[in-house]
């Protein structure tokens, strides 16, 4: 097993070089892009880990992967979460502001967060760590943590410290292992999301880490100060079911969850026959208080021309369709953008909106976001020199036509930004946000971005 084998498979997938985005007959649109924030690799944080999420007064929220303190030791330091705060003149800087330092499974906290933030009413941060916590998860012979589910609260009086409260160890990898991506809510205050591995089944990396991924659900307590409920839903066992989970998990007002797993399905898929080419799931809640949540394939991927490997979750558009990207799995080497649709309950069929191949700007590498006219948006990397890009899709004026790609801002590299790998966020002006995991003034340790029309 080769040493730089440390991270989870999903990381990993950002090392191997994905499939670049064909532009043939598009329209560079050149937006202007203007770096808020470069972090320096210390106790400011490195690495971003997802994107980032906005407030009431206009700040922005996010995690890192890597910095913070120097004496936490996880595969890296153990991470940070952080503030970005506007400026009060125009032409300022941003302000950033490391809301808390994990101490990582010595301390009993969380270590290493590989998804970004979600945010409630009353201004409290949530999110998870892949390692760290109570959990008796050994990586390499020595006792990491299995990963948390935290929440970060805002001080009562203005420049006080924020509170972190872990409100989940995953006691073992049966329950879950490695927490991975964003977290999503319910109505009623219960938060959805997935983990890489665990879960009791398979044996998707059986040399580094345990199983195949689930998807849990973890439910407040029905009395202040008590603890939250954590209940795997569904353990996914490899093979011809999916394995390892991307997060970025969408829920319908049903109470289904919707998501995508990077490896499992089909094990004679053309892109990797070892891993499996990845699925499309839906979870339906049981019909009976108890009973267990029935997982739906909504599609196998193949690597035939249909992608391979989806690598950002989904989204739903108005009339209930759903949009995601993939990696891989075409015959021209590259990744997808598509859809999955179905009409009166009957079978979910999937429609490629965009192939990839290896020329242009890169392959979509988190999931896609839409704006109020129906075009999509997302970031690639890999291309023009693994810097990255920012591509919108304009979907086609007449049925049946193409949607069209156009490449919005192309990343410099130090010290602009370099290799973005989370999901964008729009604010009310139409900009766009989200972070890199390279680039900046520092020479490599990421940044937090704007990109504006």
């Amino acid at each position: 097993m080769s040493p730089n084998k440390l991270l989870p498979l999903v990381a990993r997938q950002f090392v191997i070089v994905l499939a670049m985005l064909t532009l043939t007959s598009t329209a560079s649109a050149e937006w202007n892009e203007k770096v808020l924030y470069s972090f320096q690799g210390g106790p400011d944080g490195a690495t971003p880990a997802g994107g980032v999420v906005f407030d009431q007064a206009g700040n922005l929220y996010g995690t890192t992967i890597d910095g913070g303190s120097s004496s936490c030791r996880s595969i890296q330091q153990c991470g940070t979460v952080y503030q970005l705060a506007p400026p009060a003149k125009k032409g300022d800087p941003w302000t950033e502001t490391v809301l808390y330092v994990f101490k990582g499974n010595a301390s009993n906290d969380g270590a290493s967060p590989f998804g970004g933030l979600v945010i409630d009413s009353a201004g409290n941060l949530y999110g998870t760590t892949g390692y760290g916590g109570t959990g008796d998860c050994v990586l390499l012979g020595t006792k990491m943590g299995c990963g948390t589910v935290f929440e970060l609260s805002p001080p009562k009086q203005k420049g006080g410290n924020w509170t972190e409260t872990v409100l989940y160890s995953f006691p073992s990898a049966k329950q879950g292992y490695v927490p991975w991506g964003n977290l999503v809510f319910d109505s009623a205050g219960n938060l959805y999301g997935a983990t890489e591995f665990g879960g009791g089944f398979g044996t998707c990396d059986q040399n580094i880490y345990l199983y195949c991924g689930t998807v849990f659900k973890l439910s407040p307590p029905a009395t202040k100060g008590g603890k939250w409920t954590e209940k795997v839903l569904h353990a996914f066992r490899g093979g011809t079911d999916g394995a390892n989970p991307n997060g970025g998990l969408v829920l319908d007002d049903k109470g289904a969850i919707y998501g995508t797993t990077y490896a499992g399905g089909n094990q004679n898929c053309d892109y990797d026959a070892s891993l499996g080419c990845g699925t499309a799931f839906e979870l339906k809640p049981p019909s009976k208080r108890g009973g267990a949540w029935l997982e739906k394939q909504l599609h196998v991927f193949t690597g035939a021309n249909d992608g391979g490997q989806p690598n950002g979750g989904l989204i739903f558009d108005a009339k209930g369709s759903l949009y995601g990207t993939a990696g891989g799995g075409n015959s021209s080497g590259g990744g997808i953008a598509f859809q999955l649709a179905t009409s009166n309950g009957e079978r979910w069929k999937e429609t490629v909106l965009r192939w990839f191949s290896n020329n242009g700007p890169g392959a979509f590498t988190a999931g896609l976001i839409f704006d109020a006219f129906g075009n999509l948006y997302g970031p690639t990397a890999e291309g023009f020199d693994f810097r990255g890009t920012i591509v919108r899709l304009t979907p086609p004026s007449r049925q049946g036509g193409k949607w069209v790609p156009a490449v919005l801002y192309i990343f410099q590299g130090s010290p602009d930004g370099a290799g973005p790998v989370a999901r964008l966020i729009f604010d009310a002006s139409g900009n766009l946000y989200s972070t890199t995991q390279d680039g900046g003034s520092a020479g490599g340790y990421g940044t937090v971005f704007k990109v504006m029309p």
